[in-house]
């Protein structure tokens, strides 16, 4: 039994798809146990009794985290905890999706799982914190970093600029801060293939090897501006003739203020996760013509 919460949101609902043939899914929405209520979530994986829990609930809205730090630090740190600890009980294994904002964009290079987090705002210390929460749970685990996840569906970048593209004549994105756009069906399907890997106990029931558990990053290759993964989004457009602006313009960060710092740079090293389960992950270049071909069949 695989207990997927957050089942529908962008990487909730590409998991659920993607572990199927895994074994049952259960989908939890978020109507069905509200992620900032640690012992709704508790009562769901008792009754459910699941061998893995994927944990893809996410507070991501890193300027009103600002604000609202409480409540995100209820989804994002007290409720992986309580997942972990829950699945430390049941002997189940847990994964959990993190971000590549918990460092501060000053390494020059690529952030691998050794570098030290720092940092910028009150989204990535959430996360930061549900990161060693359930590393410290005792539970078999995989926490996967991930970096500017998007899909043909929900609330992402890709789907806001081809709103804004054809709602507005000038549209002003950031070229100073660097990461990897990372689709949520790429995310879903290595965590797939990764489970596919773990020895079956029993029908339906998934056990992760101890020296496979602990903190993988996850994302495509490659690294791109918010600008130039923007002009990439609207020269791909299937309704590009509805554009009323096909050229975005340049702008600094420091010339775009937001209420959350983010990182210059975010790009994240996946050797250890290729290495480790002998993957190789594409281009996000290649990804991105994918989804937008997904845009295009809507």
């Amino acid at each position: 039994m695989i207990l997927v919460t957050g089942a529908d949101g962008q990487v909730g609902w590409e998991v659920r798809r993607a572990l199927a043939p895994l074994g049952r899914v259960v989908a939890a929405r978020r109507s069905d146990a509200d992620a900032a209520d640690g012992e709704a979530l508790r009562a769901l994986v008792r009754r459910v009794r699941p061998s893995v829990i994927v944990n893809a609930v996410a507070y991501t809205a890193v300027d009103r985290a600002e604000s609202e730090r409480d409540l995100a630090f209820a989804v994002n740190a007290e409720a992986p905890k309580v997942l972990a600890e829950e699945a430390e009980r049941a002997e189940a294994i847990v994964v959990h999706y993190s971000t590549g904002y918990v460092f501060d964009g000053t390494k020059e290079g690529a952030y691998t799982e050794t570098d030290v987090p720092a940092p910028l705002g009150a989204y990535g210390a959430s996360k930061l914190a549900g990161d060693l929460a359930v590393m410290a749970s005792g539970a078999a685990h995989l926490v996967f970093r991930t970096s500017w996840v998007y899909s043909a569906r929900g609330t992402n970048f890709l789907r806001t600029m081809l709103r804004l593209a054809r709602e507005r004549d000038e549209l002003s994105v950031v070229d100073d801060q660097r990461g990897t756009p990372t689709p949520a069906r790429l995310i879903a399907a290595t965590t797939a293939a990764v489970l596919a890997r773990c020895v079956a106990s029993g029908p339906g029931t998934l056990v992760l090897p101890e020296q496979w558990w602990g903190l993988y990053d996850l994302t495509a290759r490659g690294e791109t501006t918010w600008y130039a993964y923007a002009r990439r989004i609207l020269a791909m457009d299937p309704r590009r003739s509805e554009q009323r602006c096909a050229e975005p313009t340049p702008v600094s960060t420091a010339s775009y203020p937001t209420a959350a710092r983010r990182p210059a740079h975010s790009v994240l090293d996946v050797g250890k996760l290729e290495r480790t389960f002998g993957l190789r992950m594409p281009d996000w270049e290649g990804e991105l013509e994918a989804v937008m071909e997904e845009v295009g069949g809507h």
